[in-house]
């Protein structure tokens, strides 16, 4: 990606994360994390049973519901991190400021 995200842009992404089925996800796939004859789907909202909050996709891999489960989770980290790191070119911004 070679164009900066706005500032705006990162809000719009934390906006969809905080308004999104609150987390962990987890993927539970056919085969691998559940026995044969079963489907393959993303269960959100951890350990909450009052309501289906599970999610199908149609199609794909394992590996696409992996991420779509994991996006949950990661997405946030990856904003945090972006978030602190702006920070710290903000901090060197001044303190180089602060030298001249």
């Amino acid at each position: 990606m070679s164009e900066n995200l706005s500032a705006e842009q990162l809000a719009e992404i934390k906006k969809r994360c905080e308004q999104a089925t609150r987390g962990p996800w987890v993927a539970s796939i056919e085969g691998r994390d559940h026995a044969l004859g079963g489907d393959s789907f993303i269960q959100r909202g951890g350990d909450n049973l009052e309501e289906d909050l599970d999610l199908y996709l149609h199609g794909g891999t394992i590996f696409d519901y992996d991420f779509v489960a994991h996006a949950k989770q990661d997405i946030p980290a990856l904003l945090g991190e972006i978030e602190r790191l702006q920070a710290v070119i903000e901090g060197l911004r001044g303190a180089a400021k602060g030298t001249g």
